[in-house]
């Protein structure tokens, strides 16, 4: 059962704190259908968190129907945000029974908004369930909905040092030829992010795959890789 004190106080809040202004100008900048209460995320993020501190859940399938709950019954967007934001939550950080809901996030929302939301909720699962998760990426990579493949491929933001390059280079080369935007932007964020931590990887890897990566991708790749960097294989040794 759902923590009905939660959901009616995070709608409440929310509501309470709506900018009509604000709310026209998001939504018409989302190009969506769903209306805006124009409330900032940073304030979504912090009524969430207050709500939820005040009504702890006292199980972690409590928290996961909440967060169905107020996903499927939302009327503003803003009450999508704040059922991801309970994802958030340390409870259920690493629980991979919370994976069904990020799939239904992703596939019934379709917008970059909500499936970049739940990016690092993905990235928190992999990193704890490796073997399974890496499995359910390599499977998205290759689903009809764009949505569900762009997942597979944010998947690693923020992994840094315990990043997969093989999942990585897997999810990647099976979009390469996809000409869906939200694809081609997400390859070249995700090489990006990367490339703060590996810049000599990402170079070799545009450099290997640069007639089969997008303009778009490979521009955004390079952003993190210096100027004048030479790709480890074409390298000469001194001596």
């Amino acid at each position: 059962m759902a923590n009905e004190a939660v959901l009616a106080l995070i709608r409440s809040e929310l509501r309470a704190a709506a900018d009509p202004v604000r709310a026209a100008a998001a939504q018409a900048y989302m190009k969506s259908s769903t209306p805006s209460l124009g409330v900032r995320v940073p304030e979504v993020r912090k009524t969430t968190k207050a709500v939820a501190a005040a009504h702890p859940f006292d199980s972690a399938e409590n928290l996961r129907s909440t967060v169905l709950a107020l996903w499927r019954q939302a009327r503003y967007r803003e009450e999508r945000y704040a059922a991801i934001d309970l994802t958030g939550l340390r409870s259920v950080a690493r629980d991979l029974r919370m994976l069904p809901v990020y799939e239904e996030i992703i596939r019934t929302g379709s917008s970059w908004d909500y499936v970049d939301g739940v990016a690092h909720r993905i990235c928190a699962l992999l990193q704890a369930h490796r073997e399974e998760m890496t499995g359910v990426l390599l499977r998205w990579s290759v689903d009809q909905d764009f949505w569900i493949r762009r997942a597979s491929i944010t998947a690693q933001l923020g992994a840094k040092f315990r990043t997969d390059t093989g999942l990585l280079t897997a999810v990647i080369e099976a979009n390469m030829a996809d000409n869906e935007f939200f694809i081609r932007k997400a390859i070249g964020w995700a090489l990006r992010e990367f490339a703060k931590t590996d810049p000599e990887w990402v170079l070799a890897f545009v450099t290997r795959n640069g007639p089969s990566l997008s303009p778009l991708s490979r521009r955004e790749a390079l952003k993190n890789v210096p100027v004048g960097s030479t790709p480890p294989d074409k390298r000469t040794s001194a001596g």
